[in-house]
């Protein structure tokens, strides 16, 4: 076994390290910039912002991590909102139903994705780019088209209600990803996980049901992609139907960004939240100094890509 060099061991600090020091020091310049940003009130909206892509970027990472790639988030995100909005009128019933709802429709439009990808083998770009269309199309038609408003009091505080002074989104979210990374790194179901990620034909041989695995992966991202939507229908105090566009692709550069590789097996809910961190400070501090909405697209893009070719890189690094 050869010894590690100096490049090998400053990758490996990178990679440990450079993604909480990059934070820092964006943090840093944009404190030095505007001095609104580090307020109190300024962090909590930015965690209040990054709640929903952080639920998906946690769901997809699950998927990511068995090799996979879930391209139906945003529209998954719309039509959970429309069915969990459509049970949320004020006297229809109690809060817990809509929000049972939104995560069972999401965890069907998973199901649907795991199984296509699974028995029907095939390839989850595919498959999933289909469940995006038709996801949209439902939510377009259980909605008619418009927004489902009119929704009570107690839903809408799921979006925009405190508890001790803390965004209820971002208590959601901490939740989501405490019970996540648990699960992934406590228990065999999460090793199983990285298993078929890292090596599927090793993973088969050693006994675990990779299909299964993967089915299971694709349920718990759809299901999370239904709290999203839910989350998101009670903020905007409606269910859109044309909610969640490019929703997924912020979630995916979160999960690369934060070290989950598009190849499976590497990658984890702490460094996905750091990613949903990252791009939510950066599109705060865009805001804050006033760039246009034009050019943050552009920059996210080039986020985008810049992460998904250091992840090619590593992962071609001896």
């Amino acid at each position: 076994m050869r010894s590690l060099t100096q490049a090998d061991k400053l990758r490996t600090r990178l990679a440990r390290y450079g993604l909480p020091a990059g934070l820092v020091i964006l943090a840093a310049a944009l404190s030095a910039a505007t001095p609104n940003f580090l307020t109190f009130q300024n962090l909590l909206i930015v965690l209040r912002q990054i709640s929903i892509n952080g639920i998906l970027a946690v769901g997809v990472t699950f998927v990511l991590l068995t090799g996979g790639v879930d391209l139906s988030l945003g529209s998954v995100v719309a039509l959970t909102g429309v069915v969990a909005a459509s049970f949320a009128h004020p006297g229809d019933w109690p809060v817990v139903v809509p929000v049972a709802m939104g995560m069972l429709a999401g965890a069907g439009c998973g199901l649907l994705n795991g199984l296509a990808v699974t028995a029907g083998r095939i390839a989850p770009f595919i498959a999933t780019l289909g469940m995006m269309t038709a996801a949209r199309g439902l939510a377009l038609v259980i909605s008619g088209g418009r927004p489902v408003s009119g929704l009570s009091p107690s839903f809408t505080a799921i979006g925009g209600g405190d508890v001790l002074g803390l965004p209820l989104p971002v208590l959601v979210l901490a939740g989501v990803a405490l019970a996540s990374w648990v699960f992934l790194r406590h228990m065999p179901g999460g090793r199983h996980v990285y298993a078929v990620g890292g090596n599927e034909l090793a993973a088969r041989a050693s006994g675990v049901r990779v299909a299964r695995v993967k089915l299971l992966a694709y349920v718990a991202c759809g299901a999370l992609a239904g709290l999203a939507g839910v989350v998101l229908a009670a903020r905007i105090t409606t269910g859109q139907p044309n909610a969640g566009v490019g929703y997924e692709l912020d979630a995916i550069a979160a999960a690369v960004i934060g070290g989950t590789s598009l190849s499976g097996g590497v990658g984890g809910v702490g460094g996905t939240l750091l990613g949903a961190l990252l791009m939510g400070v950066i599109n705060n501090g865009l805001d804050l100094l006033n760039v246009s909405s034009y050019y943050q697209q552009i920059v996210k893009g080039a986020i985008i890509v810049g992460a998904v070719w250091m992840d090619r890189k590593q992962r071609r690094s001896p």
